[in-house]
């Protein structure tokens, strides 16, 4: 059967509208990267104090992975500009295909890269801003991820980051009508008062933080500095009993002032502090609240171990 070139150009060009306008699953949080000012000093964090597994970086070569599983890592960055109290380079979120992804956000009217780029470990990624300027890479994993190796670790799955956003009312046109982003919980310090804002990945149960600073409960921070944006661009790894993960931190001796409690949070699930040392926070949280939360009540599961 013959067709002809008009014919056959008008199906090729309906394909690519219809990859163009359908947007490819989001699976999850891919990494945080974050710039350090002493190399040494991070890998004795997050290699020693955390327990992730030390890898080189395929996107970066100046860079460094500290993995979590075989598809979740902190890069950890040297730091360009001493000058910015900032350690934030970028969020990331796992896609099944990152040259889709491109398209379908093209189609919204989000600008793009002209093409995906390939890691040496055949990953391939993308950035783009969303509305307050923020990097947001979406990493397609190797067909074959490597398994990790790192028997110190408390938590394997990085259930959550956190950013500090200005206007919830700015960033959710892209997180939550392109990105289809799902609503999960809110609360603040205050009661009538909204400080965090919680929505998790179209498939998958990790989620985003908007780490809303008009200041806390709206009081207004009009300089944040270094120690403040390193609470708030933050990440969080699960765990299944916080008693237990306290008692393994601190008979390793991997703990110590201000991380040497765990605290109760205001959605109602048990959590405990460490910081790198350039000030970033790592969350470590149960998967599931143990009292009801303030505030709203989760609106989508939570995240599983098994995830």
């Amino acid at each position: 059967m013959k067709f002809s070139l008009g014919f056959l150009a008008l199906v090729s060009s309906i394909a690519l509208a219809q990859t163009a306008t359908s947007r490819p699953p989001i699976t999850g949080i891919s990494h945080i990267s974050v710039y350090t000012s002493d190399a040494a000093a991070a890998q004795h964090y997050y290699a020693e104090i955390v327990g992730c597994e030390k890898r080189t970086d395929p996107e970066n070569p100046q860079g460094v992975r500290y993995y979590v599983n075989s598809t979740q890592f902190i890069e950890v960055l040297p730091l360009a500009d001493k000058s910015s109290p900032d350690r934030l380079d970028h969020l990331a979120y796992k896609t099944t295909n990152a040259e889709n992804l491109r398209l379908y956000l093209k189609s919204k009217g989000v600008e793009v890269p002209a093409s995906v780029e390939k890691a040496s470990d055949g990953s391939r990624w993308f950035n783009v801003k969303d509305p307050e300027g923020n990097t947001v890479q979406f990493v397609q994993p190797p067909a074959r991820p490597q398994l990790v190796r790192a028997p110190n670790l408390v938590g394997t799955h990085i259930i959550h980051v956190g950013m500090l956003v200005h206007s919830q009312e700015k960033e959710d046109p892209f997180y939550r009508a392109i990105l289809d982003f799902k609503p999960y919980w809110h609360g603040g310090m205050q009661p009538g008062r909204t400080d965090w804002v919680s929505q998790q990945t179209p498939e998958s149960h990790d989620w985003l933080e908007y780490m809303l600073t008009s200041g806390p409960s709206g009081g207004g921070i009009q300089e944040v500095s270094q120690h403040q944006l390193g609470v708030l661009n933050h990440l969080s790894i699960g765990v299944v009993s916080m008693s237990k993960t306290y008692d393994t931190l601190k008979a390793a001796g991997r703990l110590a002032p201000p991380d040497a409690h765990s605290q109760l949070g205001k959605d109602g699930k048990w959590q405990l502090n460490l910081f790198d040392p350039d000030g970033t926070r790592l969350e470590y949280m149960e998967f599931s609240n143990v009292q009801k939360p303030c505030c709203s009540d989760f609106t989508a599961p939570n995240p599983s171990p098994s995830e």
